[in-house]
């Protein structure tokens, strides 16, 4: 939707956030971003870059002010931290993106959210949006981005409208982290298959995740939805284990054979949750509870609300994400 519109890119930088950010300009919008560190790559690409702490109420408020969109992508991820870590720019950051709205008068807000948030340990096969918010966490991740997301939605009104995306597992050119980790770890032989191999996932090519964004917005505007989470994936899951076996082989290395049961990886998880904690240490344990289990069990869901609400539709085939990705990989050295 074209039109003078001024929109603010929260972690315009990062993988999505930098996608979104194009496509925002490709429209000819006016774009400025708010990210922890300066972005040499948006400055030269006429971005206004803002630096700061998403938690920080008047970094969040001079960010917003002037704008008539929010896209508030920016987030702390991982699988391993202190409570804090997570609380703060998750659930305290959405809180002052959504103060900052109300402030300014901005008129829509479009949350990248995540299908962690109905996470509760146990197999999710084709879930929709009518599924609760999750239980038992295992992770501070999940649990802070379902409180955000909560409060996000509540914020809804008709003077600020809003919605929230849930993509699951992105990957794409740039990938910062999925499959570059993946990767690592199979080749120096840590990564072992987890459960029975047959466990069923969605994927999302980040190419058609920050069209959906736009999708989102554009719904927003006319009107279609609003107040409401949605699921983002390529539309058809895939068998987790053999879709990364053929990136793997893809690239030149040897696919992955050898399995660990589930009970056996959580237990495993547990013991190095409990040692990381007692050695305080920051880095990422080689295995937790929730690793575990989203390595073994079913997750995915249904994307056929955000064809109807928000016009959605993956237009990147399994083929051609997967073969723009594995050049990426090669061109970056992860092949063998």
């Amino acid at each position: 939707m074209s039109g003078n519109f001024e929109v603010l890119v929260t972690g315009g930088g990062g993988f999505v956030g930098r996608k979104i950010v194009g496509l925002l300009l490709e429209r000819g919008y006016t774009v400025r971003s708010l990210g922890r560190s300066p972005q040499p790559e948006l400055d030269a690409m006429g971005v206004e870059v803002n630096c700061g702490d998403m938690a920080d109420a008047s970094v969040v408020s001079k960010a917003c002010a002037g704008v008539d969109a929010v896209f508030h992508v920016a987030a702390r991820a991982g699988v391993w931290g202190n409570y804090e870590a997570f609380y703060r720019p998750n659930v305290l950051g959405s809180r002052a993106v959504v103060d900052a709205c109300r402030e300014h008068g901005v008129r829509y807000m479009v949350y990248t959210s995540t299908p962690s948030v109905v996470f509760n340990g146990q197999p999710i096969s084709g879930g929709d949006e009518s599924m609760p918010y999750g239980c038992n966490w295992l992770c501070h991740y999940a649990k802070t981005k379902a409180q955000a997301e909560a409060e996000v939605l509540a914020a809804h009104s008709d003077a600020l409208k809003v919605v929230a995306l849930r993509p699951h597992l992105i990957f794409g050119p740039g990938d910062p982290h999925l499959l570059p980790r993946v990767v690592e770890s199979a080749v120096s032989g840590r990564l072992k298959i987890v459960g029975d191999g047959c466990n069923r996932v969605d994927v999302s090519y980040v190419d058609d995740v920050a069209a959906a964004h736009l999708n989102a917005f554009d719904a927003l505007i006319a009107g279609r939805t609003g107040g409401k989470p949605y699921f983002i994936s390529q539309g058809e899951s895939v068998e987790l284990w053999t879709w990364l076996n053929e990136v793997l082989v893809a690239l030149g290395h040897a696919p992955l054979k050898k399995k660990i049961p589930l009970r056996l990886a959580y237990a495993v998880g547990g013991i190095c949750e409990l040692l990381w904690k007692i050695m305080k240490r920051k880095d990422d344990p080689p295995m937790t509870r929730f690793v575990a289990v989203e390595l073994a069990k079913d997750h995915y869901f249904k994307i056929e609300a955000a064809k109807r609400d928000l016009g959605y539709e993956p237009s990147v085939s399994r083929d051609e994400a997967i073969a723009r990705t594995v050049a990426d990989l090669k061109a970056r050295g992860f092949g063998a």
